[in-house]
């Protein structure tokens, strides 16, 4: 996957035993971080995570959770909001974001 950012640290977790299998995360997430084996979310890949919280927001029995407003999602916005570019350092390669 092209978006790699620091590994194991994403606020991101998903309580397997409470998905319903509904796919919302796996079609609201932007960096393909979900999966679904046997009727069930799981996490593909959780270093791809930039912690924008679509996932957590749209499962229906919150089963996942995120601190959003953190990591490049959160750098995004705030640039947005303050005019200025992006900085979320993820390595400087142009890829990030």
């Amino acid at each position: 996957m092209k978006h790699r950012y620091l590994k194991n640290v994403a606020t991101l977790n998903l309580l397997v035993e409470k998905c319903v299998g509904c796919e919302r995360c796996t079609e609201v997430c932007p960096h393909g971080v979900f999966g679904i084996a046997d009727k069930r979310a799981k996490l593909k890949d959780r270093d791809s995570c930039m912690e924008c919280g679509a996932c957590a927001m749209n499962c229906p029995v919150n089963a996942i959770s995120v601190e959003a407003s953190v990591g490049c999602a959160a750098a995004i916005i705030r640039g947005w909001f303050t005019g200025s570019e992006p900085s979320c350092d993820c390595s400087g390669s142009g890829d990030c974001c």
